[in-house]
């Protein structure tokens, strides 16, 4: 490992605005990072799939033998207000190395990119092919990683590059958002008596929906805890003076492995039924958001996590022991190509999306060889 080239290609990486959102910001990072591919002799393609948008896929065969893939994102959240230090230009102070992005998840980028040139440079190591996916779009509604996911091939077991503190997440929640519309009739706000006012009449399920909240506590999953429902928006009335007849609630339904988006939506729309049969209040599902997907896990006990606790041991994590994230990442999107992996990187949670985002110098530089130990715990030896 080359640490300065590692600080240089963070720093760099960095540099880069990909804020999403407003999002299709991440082309030209894209093309730095495919040259950096480039250079190491893997095959690449550099897929621009919008105006500003792109994944890198890049591809090195090295005889027979399963298929590996490191993955992360581009993008990053906007940097916000708050910074003591520019949120484009990468610092280091007190073994801290700060800058937007530097922690979630660039810091697993700049890893993944070193950890692959080791690997390039020691065919003789391993065999099989190996695999590097880096995409748009994580932090909306994964575009990027549908996109590859869509067309991809089979791969046999994944890193998916976020910050854990360079512990293993073996599990993750999902995201689902539908958007309902609660019906009224409108009417002149000085006789209100004449209409059915949509506010009111989202008042009254709101409690049926805080139900099923409660209800869905009962199925924790270990690591990652409950399913929940709350609501995240509402919105109503066209002019100050007419009663709504309509008013539109944002729903953020969160899933546990084990559930699909579709009994979640079965679920939902019974309780709109019930609310319908029994208080007469009127719903319609308008659309679904777009979100990050599904839940995934993969079993502690898999090869590939074994690989990676005993990778992490190695490297200094303290405690490496699997654990589980109770949000969303493109991990289930590989999950669906039949990926066994695990999500892993340099920093924390607690620092991402925050401003003086950051990542402890000592774990980027230590995931190098823990990305690098799990490939080749995947692709064996010629």
């Amino acid at each position: 490992m080359d640490p300065a080239r590692l600080l240089g290609d963070l720093a760099r990486l960095v540099a880069f605005d990909t804020a999403n959102p407003p999002g299709a910001r991440e082309a030209a990072c894209a093309a730095w990072v495919a040259e950096r591919l480039r250079e190491t002799g893997m095959a690449v393609e550099l897929d621009l799939f919008e105006e500003g948008r792109a994944n890198v896929v890049a591809m090195l065969g090295n005889g027979p033998g399963p298929t590996f893939a490191f993955n992360t994102h581009l993008d990053t959240v906007p940097a916000g207000e708050g910074w003591t230090t520019p949120p484009l230009e990468l610092r280091e102070r007190d073994g801290r190395l700060f800058g937007r992005g530097a922690c979630d998840a660039k810091g697993s980028l700049a890893a993944m990119l070193e950890a692959v040139r080791l690997l390039a440079a020691d065919p003789a190591a391993w065999s099989g092919t190996l695999l590097a996916v880096f995409v748009a779009d994580e932090e909306a509604s994964s575009r990027g990683a549908r996109r590859f996911a869509a067309t991809a091939p089979g791969i046999d077991a994944v890193v998916v590059g976020e910050p854990s503190g360079n512990a293993p997440i073996v599990a993750h929640k999902g995201s689902l958002r539908p958007l309902l519309r609660v019906i009224g009739r409108s009417t002149h706000s000085g006789t209100p008596e004449l209409g059915l006012n949509a506010i009111f009449e989202a008042g009254r399920l709101l409690p049926r929906l805080a139900r099923l909240h409660d209800a869905l506590r009962g199925r924790a999953h270990p690591l990652v805890g409950a399913p929940s429902l709350t609501v995240t928006r509402a919105t109503a009335g066209r002019a100050d003076n007419v009663v709504p007849d309509a008013c539109d609630l944002l729903l953020d339904r969160r899933l546990v492995p084990g559930e699909t988006e579709a009994t979640a939506m079965a679920e939902i729309r019974a309780v709109l039924d019930a609310a319908r049969a029994e208080d007469g209040i009127e719903t319609e599902v308008l659309t679904l958001k777009p979100t990050t997907g599904g839940a995934a896990e993969t079993p502690p006990d898999h090869p590939v996590v074994l690989a990676a606790v005993a990778a992490a041991r190695r490297h200094g994590v303290a405690d490496p022991s699997p654990i589980g994230f109770g949000g969303a990442c493109d991990f289930t999107h590989f999950r669906g190509l039949g990926a066994q992996g695990v999500v892993l990187g340099p920093g924390s949670l607690a620092a991402a999306h925050a401003p003086d985002e950051f990542v402890p110098r000592a774990e980027l530089e230590a995931a190098v060889p823990i990305y690098r130990d799990v490939a080749l715990s995947v692709l064996g030896r010629r």
